[in-house]
């Protein structure tokens, strides 16, 4: 097991460490201001362990599902270009993996930037049979303007309910204090329902790019 600990200072002003683990190993996630050959030689670490078919998972040590674990089910009120949908996970996920993206605020700085992102590459995600939903503890009037203006038009935001919230330990938090909203956490769910990759970390910034290899290495993996 080998880590390296760096600081990851979220736009929203909160301090966060993050854990990359391959199934028993550790990889402490690196991150920016230095990033250049930080990432390149994060990206050379990973590369090899998706290629021999590991899913990483990235995550803050009191956070998050553990891997491995069934997806909680639920149903609940959502939005896509601009309308009011119904997202089934149960239902989704006969269709393909399930990328479940857990964010605090929509139209905050940096849920919009990862909304542009997850737009961006959304036709990738659906090339390899996924289904992008974004989910926080916004109304569903906000959620119906976030879905045009930031998610623009690409994929569906829902309702994280305080049950919702909870059966997925992402309730963001504060000196200890609940803040009544979700943590910045990403999730893939293979169609078997389980929680195959994780990635937590308040930084915006690599969520697409982790979810997306992870997806690609379940599509890998399919007969």
């Amino acid at each position: 097991m080998f880590t390296v600990k760096r600081p990851v200072l979220s736009i929203l002003g909160l301090g966060r460490h993050r854990h990359a683990y391959l199934y028993g190993s550790s990889l402490q996630g690196l991150d920016r201001p230095h990033h250049d050959a930080q990432t390149e030689g994060m990206k050379r670490i990973l590369a090899p362990l998706f290629a021999i078919g590991f899913l990483a998972a990235s995550s803050v040590a009191q956070a998050a599902l553990p891997m491995g674990a069934t997806a909680p089910e639920f149903s609940t009120k959502g939005a896509k270009a601009g309308k009011e949908v119904d997202f089934d996970l149960k239902q989704a996920l006969k269709r393909g993996p399930v990328v479940l993206y857990f964010y605090p605020k929509a139209f905050t700085q940096g849920c919009t930037l990862e909304a542009h992102a997850f737009a961006e590459a959304t036709p990738e995600f659906a090339e390899l049979g996924a289904t992008v939903v974004g989910m926080s503890a916004d109304d569903l009037p906000t959620l119906k303007k976030f879905s045009t203006e930031a998610c623009r038009d690409k994929f569906a935001v829902a309702v994280a309910t305080p049950k919702i919230i909870k059966e997925y330990d992402v309730a963001l938090a504060r000196d200890g204090k609940p803040q009544g909203m979700a943590d910045r956490v990403s999730y893939v769910i293979d169609q078997s329902g389980k929680v195959v990759f994780i990635h937590s970390d308040l930084d915006y910034r690599d969520h697409v790019k982790m979810t997306l290899a992870a997806v690609k290495v379940l599509a890998k993996k399919r007969p």
